[in-house]
């Protein structure tokens, strides 16, 4: 909020923000005649789409003022890649360059208020931009710039002899007459008063520890060692640092992967930076098998899935070099982003540490599945490089600046430098939990080490990051050898040499797509390069991906898509980056560009005819959603059916992104160390809700898993059908959320909490610390604990049936398997196909969930006889059977019998080897309601006794979590911890709900992750409302979430099922189908010939249940957007089933139709017209909202039925013309998803 002053004097609070799409009309309605001339004729949506800054100065919604800012001239006057040239030629003022200048392109306002947001949106550009001096316009020479912009631009007088156009003048304004830059001295004793305020405005800590007088004790201190600094406005101290050159290295070497910057000391020749011997090697399956036979914690290899390289720069080697020359590497290790991949090269041999991160830039996947050797873990940890030289840092130990003047932090650096001219850099410390300021934005975030439980983040500045002559241009043939010095450490500098050279020679690549090479160059050193693209996929992205959540696709022509292959920058000028950025859009003419990341292979090695150069970029752009994709019935349609560009199945990956708009817009960095536990659909939901934040970065985001990351099973295995499927998320939705570039993942299991210490403990004591801990582990089945009946003495369920409940602490038999994810599920699939398959004997599966069914149709298609397959269910605990469908069941069984599997019922497991040692399980016996009986064994699956693993309850028991069965949690996920939340099956509601029977079992797992993200995000966020405090009368309410619970796979016979359900507490089908509200079931098909289709329409006429049973595969994705839908919104499902039109549902949602309700911008098209139907769309007109409440409240007598009204007002008033605009304009922008529909002008 600010004040601004019309010319009468009268006073106006306004806001200041950056422009958004609803302020166009606002925008538009200002634009006069005197606009026009001044600035051309204007589209101010296309504008807004190129522009790399635009502010809105607004009352109460209403826009007042704005203006709109690019990084090249307005009218068109030079080309955009030639003005900096062209200016310096033809005008006097030399210093303009494209780092210091911006262009004014439009500029509106109420003329009452003109010189006020004039003043005020120039004073918001300076100090949203502090690297900008310079906001440039050029007017035709006949214009006068009128008031508002006159007050504060001048004239820039041409140079004699300029070939400069004559028509057009060039007018400047200077950021010293606004936001100048502050004055630095020395700090003294009387700038204390003036201080104070600002400190104690922050915080009173200091104070409160220190004393009333610390500071002026801190000013009085000073030494050669220790000095203190103000920035002074108009006189007055309004910022102050404390810098000290006495700097505990020792401990920033143990916390901290400081190898890329030498060690912060200048170098020796007694320097150790390599282990003394050759590093022991392990080949990636001896690895795997020791991981997972360990659950050994693991800190994660980073490869942004695509290859052991990076983009960073080892700094100087020499100490007389003004910048270093080469992307030098050297060994460290890291638990987070690294300013280095630190690739080792010994002998030929690429030794990469396991745990290794670009600079602010991605995590990695777990070590099994990286493909790359690695250091022996404690080899590896043990060992610091040592630096002999001296120290080369010194340390900001205190600093504030007044809130008016943070965007002028950075002008400190150059005064303090002067004050240790033998140091290179400057450091900082600050907590987790502290947000990032503007003065360390322009700061390297330092990796912490493996061990490291400081809990505090390192920052960086290089005193050669103050340089301004930061200069991006096109390569050139002769930068070729710079080039080469400064990558040649990189794993694909040939594939980025070769790539320039591909520019430098041919401007084109092999199958004719343009390319274009930049480098970055400081005092005519090169210190970055990057090559890029033209996009020539651009169809495809668009169709896969949320890309209109960043741009109005239409106002972007094909050529302006750029694909960024390679991209390398010294991390000393790592703030530079989005202007590197910037400027490849304007000298390469494009305004966007993007950067996929491709999964690994299956092998371990990367998918190299996709690889990209590892870009520091990164954290700079924007993940983008992947849109769900409609499967269409390609035959069906035939020549309606989309384009090849858009229905093509390729290889999917991440995608990320940064267009113009993006160029100059902060994202709000969280060094918050948010630990998950579990890679559970709900904590794969969690994060993945996070990293698609778009204006937030994550930098320590830690997954600890068993298994680490999943989605890592080869494509199409059998081996995956062990479990039924929640079709939460697959592979395909693994590789495009890509969670290995931003997640930490720590491959081990959980076995303690220290809330005092705050940090988790996992295998062989690994401690990994935390800020916020979310606990999501989950249920898995527990190993069974036989009752130890002695079938000889023919006992029955009733005599041992309260011993079944136990815990079974023995040993655990290496043939017994309890299946919890896919990595385990490929485990057992080895087992049998090494020591079953081509063997003698039986396979017992236990346990009474529909996990046993498709287990043992995994097994029959496997080749394993049905003969040796035993289904062992035990007593079901309540009256709802797994399928809970009569139909299907009936199906299943006489699959099984056709098969010769043998089924037994009520069955409770008594003892394994009658008794014996139990490892290898030879023999089972079991009782009954009758007799018991014994079973020959080789291989025993358990899907019996769900629960809490007991290392996990363990833990969380002994850290006093409260728990309950399972670990009690509130509605808003919080524990009896403040800093503990858990969300999942793992929990329950607190007893003061009294709603016991609910828990997140009962809810969709993608869901219940999706909100607890979202109310973790409030801490973080600065964009959001403060969430406010529910009424006392609601409090005690717990949430309930809509999103369908979904179970899929595949049963004996070959039947495909499909169950989508409302969330509910389970009750039998036929005592749901006897309620009087039950509304009404439509059924087609027969279950036992594989055509079953039943669909239940509730009263509202909703669709609530949806069960396929099909000996074909179906569209999975397409029936799981039936739910929720209104009968009617399915082409009249109800009328016309009733009127026998329907005989197959499969034939029915595979008419072209149905498309769109598949698509998934569907539900944005139901809400802009539900918005129509509520709201008035004539001055006094009711909307047909109004209208209904009228009727309801009796307040309109009507002489025909209501609903004949409501319809006869609708198609007479413009309601209806509204309607067929909107349905039509959504079939017209999304014809490249839905071609097959007409609409007007192509019939």
């Amino acid at each position: 909020m600010t004040t601004i002053t019309s010319a009468r004097g009268n006073t106006e609070v306004v806001t200041v923000r950056r422009t958004e799409a609803h302020d166009v009309s606002g925008i538009i309605s200002l634009i006069s005649y005197f606009t026009e001339k001044t600035f051309g004729r204007i589209n101010v949506i296309y504008l807004l789409e190129k522009a790399n800054l635009a502010v809105t100065l607004s009352k109460k919604n209403e826009v007042i003022a704005h203006a709109v800012f690019l990084d090249y001239p307005n009218w068109n006057i030079v080309d955009q890649a030639d003005w900096e040239s062209f200016l310096h030629e033809n005008y006097s003022d030399k210093k303009c360059t494209p780092l210091n200048t911006l262009f004014m392109h439009l500029f509106v306002a109420n003329d009452e208020y003109a010189v006020g947001c004039a003043q005020e949106i120039i004073r918001t550009v300076f100090n949203a931009v502090p690297e900008v001096h310079f906001i440039l316009l050029f007017v035709p020479s006949h214009v006068d710039l009128g008031p508002g912009l006159g007050t504060f631009f001048e004239r820039m007088m041409s140079v004699p002899g300029s070939t400069i156009d004559v028509d057009f003048t060039l007018f400047v304004c200077h950021r010293h007459q606004h936001c100048p830059q502050l004055y630095i001295r020395k700090a003294r004793v009387e700038d204390h008063d003036d201080l104070m305020p600002i400190f104690m405005h922050q915080n009173e800590i200091l104070r409160e520890t220190y004393g009333e007088y610390f500071l002026a004790e801190l000013i009085d201190a000073q030494d050669e060692k220790n000095h203190a600094v103000v920035c002074e406005d108009d006189g007055t101290a309004v910022g102050f640092m404390s810098v000290c050159s006495e700097v505990n290295i020792q401990l920033l070497h143990d916390c901290f992967d400081l190898g890329p910057f030498h060690g912060l000391c200048k170098p020796h020749p007694d320097d150790i930076l390599k282990l003394p011997q050759e590093p022991s090697i392990e080949t990636d399956e001896e690895k795997s098998s020791q991981t997972s036979q360990e659950a050994e914690s693991v800190f994660s290899q980073n490869s942004e899935c695509i290859s052991a390289h990076d983009m960073d720069i080892q700094m100087d080697t020499k100490t007389e070099d003004v910048l270093p020359q080469t992307l030098d590497i050297a060994t460290s290790h890291s638990t987070t982003e690294s300013v280095q991949n630190n690739v080792s090269e010994k002998e030929g041999v690429n030794i990469v540490s396991n745990a290794e991160l670009p600079i602010d830039d991605v995590i990695g996947t777990d070590l099994k599945a990286a493909g790359t050797p690695t250091l022996e873990t404690d080899e590896r940890d043990s060992f610091h490089p040592v630096y002999r030289g001296a120290v080369t840092a010194f340390c900001i130990q205190l600093f504030c600046i007044d809130e008016k003047h943070e965007t002028r932090s950075l002008d400190f650096l150059q005064y303090v430098f002067k004050l240790f001219p033998d140091k290179d850099f400057c450091i900082i410390t600050v907590p987790h939990l502290v947000p990032e300021f503007l003065l360390i934005q322009n700061f390297v975030r330092v990796n912490p080490s493996s061990n490291s439980t400081l809990d505090h983040e390192l920052y960086v500045f290089h005193r050669a990051g103050l340089l301004k002559s930061f200069k991006v241009r096109a390569a050139t043939t002769s930068d070729t050898p710079a080039v080469e010095m400064l990558i040649k450490t990189l794993d694909l500098n040939e594939s980025i040499l070769d790539d320039l050279k591909v520019f430098t020679q041919a401007r084109r690549d092999p199958d004719g797509t343009p390319v274009q090479a930049f480098v970055a160059e400081v005092l005519d050193q090169i210190v970055g390069i990057s090559v890029i693209k033209n996009e020539m996929d651009i169809e495809y992205i668009r169709s896969h991906y949320n890309l209109e959540d960043f741009i109005y696709f239409n106002h972007h022509q094909q050529e302006e898509h750029g694909h960024l292959y390679h991209f390398a920058l010294n991390p000393i000028f790592h703030h530079y980056t989005k202007y590197f950025l910037k400027e490849i859009l304007r000298l390469a003419y494009k305004s966007c560009l993007y950067y996929p990341i491709y999964p690994q292979s299956v092998d371990g090695e990367f998918q190299n005819p996709y690889a990209h150069s590892l870009t520091s970029a990164l954290h700079y752009m924007v993940p983008v959603r992947p849109r769900r994709q409609i499967v269409y019935p390609l035959e069906k349609l035939g020549i309606n059916a989309p384009s090849k560009q858009v229905s093509k199945d390729q290889l999917s990956y991440a995608l990320n992104h940064i267009n113009r708009k993006l160029t100059l817009e902060p994202k709000v960095s969280v060094n918050a160390r948010i630990v998950v536990v579990g890679a559970s659909n709900v904590g794969i939901s969690f994060l993945e809700t996070l990293i698609f934040c778009p204006h937030l970065k994550f930098n320590n985001l830690t997954l600890i898993s068993t298994h680490g990351l999943p989605g890592k099973n080869p494509p199409d295995s059998k081996n995956r059908g062990f479990l039924i499927h929640s079709h939460c998320f697959n592979d395909k939705d693994y590789a495009l959320m890509s969670l290995c570039s931003w997640v930490n993942v720590v491959v081990g299991k959980m076995t303690g909490i220290d809330r005092a210490a705050k940090h988790v403990v996992v295998s062989k004591g690994k401690k990994v610390p935390y800020d916020h801990l979310v606990l999501c582990t989950g249920q898995q089945y527990q190993v069974p604990c036989p009752t130890g009946a002695e079938i000889s003495k023919l006992q029955t369920n009733r005599e041992v049936i309260h011993s079944c409940k136990q815990r079974y602490t023995g040993e655990v038999p290496t043939n017994l398997f309890n299946l919890s994810d896919d990595q385990d599920c490929l485990k057992a699939g080895h087992w049998l196909k090494e020591n079953f398959i081509n063997s003698q004997g039986n396979v017992i599966v236990y346990g009474n969930t529909i996990d046993i069914y498709s287990t043992a149709q995994t097994l029959l298609s496997l080749g394993i006889h049905g003969s040796r397959i035993h289904l062992v269910q035990p007593p079901l605990s309540s009256n709802v059977t797994c399928l809970n469908n009569n139909a299907i069941e009936k199906a299943v069984k006489e699959a099984l019998s056709e098969n010769d599997v043998c089924v037994y019922y009520d069955s409770i497991l008594a003892q394994w080897n009658e008794g014996d040692h139990p490892d290898p399980i030879t023999c089972a016996s079991f009782t009954t309601n009758t007799r018991p009986f014994k079973l020959q064994c080789t291989a025993f699956f358990n899907f019996s006794n769900k629960g809490v693993d007991y290392e996990t309850f363990k833990a969380i028991n002994d850290a006093c979590l409260v728990y309950d069965g399972r670990l009690v949690i509130d509605a808003n996920f919080h524990t009896n911890d403040v800093t503990i939340r858990a969300a999942g099956p793992l929990t329950k509601f607190s007893n003061i709900y009294y709603a016991n029977e609910w828990t997140h079992s009962n809810f969709s797992s993608k869901e219940i992750g999706f909100q607890l993200a979202a109310a973790m995000l409030n801490l973080f966020d600065p964009t959001l409302e403060p969430v406010s405090e529910p009424p006392e009368d609601l409090d005690r309410l717990i949430p309930m979430y809509r999103g369908c619970k979904i179970q899929g796979g595949v049963l004996p016979g070959g039947y495909n099922y499909l169950h989508i359900s409302k969330p509910g507490i389970p009750t039998r089908l036929d005592v749901q189908i006897t309620q009087p509200n039950y509304g009404m079931e439509i059924i087609t098909g027969d279950a036992t010939k594989g055509n079953y289709f039943r669909i239940h329409v509730n009263q509202y006429c909703m669709v609530e249940t949806i069960t396929c049973l099909s000996k074909e595969p179906f569209p999975v994705s397409n029936y799981i957007c039936l739910f929720g839908q209104h009968e009617r919104v399915l082409n009249n499902l109800s009328s016309r089933w009733k009127e026998g039109l329907i005989k197959d549902l499969y034939s029915y949602f595979r008419e072209p139709w149905s498309m769109a309700i598949y698509h998934d911008r569907f539900i944005d098209l139901k809400k802009e017209l539900r918005q129509i139907l509520i709201s008035s769309q004539v001055d006094g007109l009711p909307s047909l909202e109004q209208l209904v409440h009228q009727i309801v409240d009796g307040k309109l007598i009507l002489s025909e039925k209501p609903k004949k009204y409501l319809k006869r007002f609708f198609q007479q008033n413009i309601y209806k013309r509204r309607v067929e605009e909107s349905i039509l304009s959504y079939l017209n922008y999304n014809n490249y998803h839905l071609p097959m529909y007409a609409w007007p002008g192509i019939v």
